[in-house]
């Protein structure tokens, strides 16, 4: 994608490359209100944009487009950089610029994602970071469903919808003589004659089971809770737990047999 000198009109074969030193010297210029300094930072770290958008070659998108939207991650990156703190600028704009492109060619995607779907993925992925900062770790999706106020599958399926569609010919690997794309490692394990007989045994063997066993089997085994935490969500003790799961996994292997 970017093999050409000319970008929108810019000759990336002139562009200036700035010195840290002179880096620094225009950041606090700009953060005084001096356009002039402004405008040579920006022309300074257009290379950066350049470097970065490197990674979007195979996306289909004109060139002209995805370098004016880094230039706009760029100008972001620069209104909201902290001099205080001990970070290069290129450290800091780098996530801007890709995050800028991301933004841009999902809403362009030709797979239209609804407004409030993308929303709530970006409300998500804000209280996900928030909370990782302040607890050390991600939250579950029950963590940011309870945030949110909404079901959990909503948080799942808005978090799916903004995912980058994958070319089929894509390779993954090549080893100079063969590659092998995304085609080849795919396999349909959703519609096999095998695994519609054993859906069918186990809708069976869970039919059999009462409503408290089958309440254990789903939240352990499919929710992948601990027998603690569905004691906790049920009501009853660990062991009445333990116990009702044994008999209803002697029940599911009695159909199987």
């Amino acid at each position: 994608m970017i093999n050409k000198v000319e970008i929108c009109g810019v000759n990336t074969s002139k562009l200036p490359v700035l010195s840290n030193e002179e880096k620094n010297e225009l950041l606090k210029r700009i953060k005084n209100g001096d356009e002039e300094a402004r405008n040579q930072f920006i022309n300074g770290n257009l290379r950066l944009v350049l470097s970065v958008i490197q990674r979007f070659n195979n996306r289909g998108e004109h060139a002209d487009d995805v370098f004016q939207i880094g230039c706009i991650g760029l100008i972001k990156a620069i209104d909201n950089f902290d001099l205080s703190q001990n970070v290069q600028f290129s450290t800091y704009a780098v996530p801007m610029i890709i995050g800028e492109v991301r933004r841009y060619l999902r809403d362009n995607n030709s797979i239209r994602v609804s407004r409030s779907v993308r929303d709530l993925a970006y409300k998500s992925l804000q209280f996900k970071e928030r909370f990782l900062k302040e607890n050390n770790r991600e939250p579950t999706i029950q963590e940011i469903a309870k945030e949110l106020g909404v079901e959990k599958e909503e948080i799942a399926y808005s978090f799916d919808a903004i995912q980058d569609p994958v070319s089929l010919q894509e390779p993954v690997y090549n080893d100079g003589s063969e590659s092998i794309f995304v085609m080849d490692q795919v396999k349909d394990t959703k519609n096999t004659d095998e695994l519609w007989v054993e859906n069918m045994t186990m809708m069976q063997a869970m039919s059999k089971l009462n409503e408290k066993e089958r309440n254990i089997i789903v939240r352990r085994y499919f929710d992948g809770r601990t027998q603690m935490e569905v004691a906790e969500e049920i009501g009853i003790s660990q062991a009445q737990v333990s116990r009702l799961e044994k008999s209803a996994l002697d029940h599911i292997k009695k159909t199987y047999k």
